[in-house]
């Protein structure tokens, strides 16, 4: 089937995409209850051991960077539907499988051997699974649809981030974990199902998919990219803000809930919220204002370059970053007041949301549109690897930083890094000209 029923107007007009969307929504939600659960699941069978957090979440990235490289080379030579409904499927048994041992074996130690085999046996598909899905959008949407099918994507995640996660919160505090964990399972194989029915013109490869042909292909995708001297540069940029980013979100969010929340004698709408749902508070608020970001841009002409202006809005970001270093040391570290800085940090989650849409929406369709088409899963995945390569190590240095000096040094640290990324960003030669 080519490209199917509108080349104008809605991209909801075209099946394939509604097929993609829907999968990408189920899916999507699936596995963030099932991150926001083992989060914080890990800490309190570890008695809030920072360390091991922080391993498991490297190990989980280690093994997604890895993969991901041969998702590159699979997705430009192989169905990329049928690779993202096998995956799926996959993903959603062993999460099954999952649960049923940790049922049969209730040892706290039993628990995380298990939750750290998924995790790294799950990103290993998600490695898989993620350049197949990235390069999906310009094979079934027009080129002049490609802004608005992606701010689409980021509304759907942005509403996930906003009902999704106080979904997760309270079924974290009211279920049992092993039928939180049942139902995200069924929820990557219900995915599976809606991305088997998807159909588009896909010419398989003549050649049979070889080590020896998966190393060219992916030297053949170096060699692209380094013609590239824009995109290298956002890559570049893309490598430290994660590594500086990650831990933030990652591993200071459920160790702050854990150590100062939920230690606290009292906080804001203590009557209300048991201590988990405030991180569903601050993704609700990065949520909503992704979700205003990417309506606006939905509705808006697609840019020709964007470059400059992400590189200003990174400035910006890094400036929201040491607000939330200097809030936390001055208002909890120094004991000032924890419910100023709930607060604080609920506003800065708000910017940040905003922020992320007008910087990861025109990024993403002007790489979908410059990159060609028969290089853009390979390209994809060695841009997802170089951006996330630091993340395991970051992960594992945060929970150091944590478990031996606290957070306002981890948050301290992260803003310096953010700032400094940020402005040699900026002040690339090459930034204004994608």
């Amino acid at each position: 089937m080519m490209r199917d029923e509108k080349k104008t107007g809605n991209v909801f007009a075209n099946r394939n995409y509604r097929l993609v969307f829907l999968g990408a929504l189920v899916s999507e939600l699936g596995a963030l209850l099932y991150s926001f659960a083992v989060g914080f699941y890990i800490l309190e069978i570890s008695e809030n051991n920072a360390f091991l957090q922080g391993l498991y979440l490297a190990l989980c990235g280690a093994a997604l960077v890895l993969f991901t490289p041969v998702g590159g080379v699979l997705g430009d030579r192989v169905n990329k539907a049928k690779i993202m409904f096998v995956c799926d499927y996959i993903k959603g048994g062993m999460i099954i499988l999952a649960t049923v041992l940790m049922m049969i074996l209730p040892s706290s130690t039993a628990h995380i051997a298990i939750l750290f085999i998924l995790g790294i046996l799950g990103n290993v598909v998600s490695g898989i699974f993620e350049p197949a899905a990235g390069a999906m959008l310009p094979s079934i949407v027009e080129p002049q649809q490609l802004q608005q099918a992606n701010a689409y994507f980021s509304i759907k995640s942005s509403m996930e981030s906003i009902l999704g996660v106080i979904l997760a919160g309270i079924l974290y505090a009211a279920l049992p974990l092993n039928v939180l964990f049942l139902a995200v399972g069924a929820c990557f194989i219900a995915s599976g199902i809606s991305e088997m029915l998807i159909r588009y013109d896909h010419t398989p490869s003549a050649e049979p998919i070889t080590l020896r042909l998966a190393v060219s292909d992916m030297k053949d995708g170096v060699l692209y990219l380094k013609n590239q001297r824009a995109i290298m540069a956002i890559l570049g940029a893309a490598l430290f803000i994660n590594f500086f980013f990650t831990p933030v979100t990652g591993n200071f969010i459920p160790y702050f809930i854990r150590t100062d929340v939920a230690a606290a004698p009292a906080y804001l709408f203590d009557g209300v919220l048991k201590p988990e749902l405030w991180a569903s508070v601050f993704s609700v608020c990065i949520g909503a204002s992704s979700l205003i970001g990417a309506v606006l841009i939905s509705a808006s002409a697609q840019e020709e370059k964007c470059g400059l202006k992400v590189a200003k809005r990174l400035c910006v970001f890094s400036g929201m970053m040491t607000a939330v270093a200097i809030g936390y040391w001055w208002l909890v570290a120094s004991s000032v007041s924890l419910n100023a800085f709930l607060l604080v940090f609920s506003a800065g989650c708000l910017a940040v949301g905003f922020l992320l849409s007008f910087i990861n929406i025109p990024l993403s369709t002007t790489i979908q549109c410059r990159v060609e088409r028969n290089k853009l899963s390979k390209v994809g995945s060695i841009l997802s690897v170089a951006s996330q390569g630091m993340i395991p190590i970051a992960s594992v240095l945060a929970g150091v930083a944590l478990q031996a000096f606290g957070s306002a040094v981890l948050l301290a640290i992260c803003a310096a890094g953010f700032t400094i990324t940020a402005a040699l960003l900026l002040t690339n030669k090459h930034i204004r000209s994608i």
